[in-house]
């Protein structure tokens, strides 16, 4: 539910909204959500001094009732 929820926040951020993609992972210190955007994108997602990045983290903490979740923006041009 999170990562559907993130992947809906950042689509509508982004100018290339098909190429956003969302993967959970488990790790030891919880869940992380990583989000791949178009190169073009990583700047509008992060936002000046990360404060759009902050604030999707906020909703995102704030659907899954306060408890943190990781959350990891990367570009589609990195390796898999």
């Amino acid at each position: 539910m999170l990562a559907d929820a993130l992947e809906h926040l950042v689509r509508g951020i982004v100018n290339h909204p098909d190429d956003v993609e969302v993967r959970s992972r488990a790790g030891r210190r919880g869940e992380t959500l990583e989000v791949r955007v178009n190169p073009e994108d990583l700047g509008r997602v992060i936002g000046r001094q990360g404060r759009t990045a902050n604030s999707v983290r906020t909703v995102i903490d704030a659907i899954n009732d306060g408890e943190h979740t990781r959350i990891d923006v990367v570009d589609t041009d990195r390796k898999r």
